[in-house]
């Protein structure tokens, strides 16, 4: 548990923490606030399976692991539900904007255009989110302000 805790990074890791947390966070709320056009009425029309069960269940994974992040506690494993996560929302709605056609069974939105460009610009907080979560799977929640920092510094001190 402690490898799982223990973090050398620095203190500005605070700021990617809070803000991949309070995206995931909010767009989990949001999948239940607005059901239809965030949570299970848009999972359907995207073309992922089980909608009335997949949007809440991902609404409760980017509310819980986003909290997580929040308060930098279990960072690393928070982290990693969420990556899967925009994984999935990369490919079930930004790589059919690329390929300008449905791709295995997820839809095409009606955009003005298709291709790289026009899935960049769609994709460009979700590439964040990305990258934001695996750079917290890979160096924790930082030093300073998190609770991983301090239960590593508790449980060292209490060895010691």
């Amino acid at each position: 548990m402690s490898k799982l805790l223990r973090t050398t990074a620095p203190p500005a890791t605070l700021l990617v923490r809070l803000s991949v947390g309070a995206v995931f966070w909010s767009e989990g709320i949001q999948k239940f606030l607005f059901a239809e056009a965030q949570g299970a009425g848009r999972f359907a029309k995207i073309g992922i399976p089980a909608p009335d069960v997949m949007g809440p269940f991902v609404g409760c994974v980017e509310i819980v692991c986003g909290a997580l992040l929040l308060i930098g506690f279990l960072t690393r494993l928070a982290a990693i539900p969420l990556i899967i996560d925009i994984s999935i929302a990369i490919l079930s709605t930004k790589v059919p904007i690329l390929l300008g056609h449905g791709f295995w069974g997820f839809s095409l939105p009606k955009l003005a255009n298709y291709g790289f460009w026009s899935m960049a610009h769609e994709a460009r907080t979700d590439f964040c989110m990305l990258l934001g979560s695996l750079f917290l799977l890979i160096v924790g929640a930082g030093r300073k302000w998190s609770l991983d920092a301090r239960l590593t510094r508790e449980r060292i001190q209490s060895i010691a």
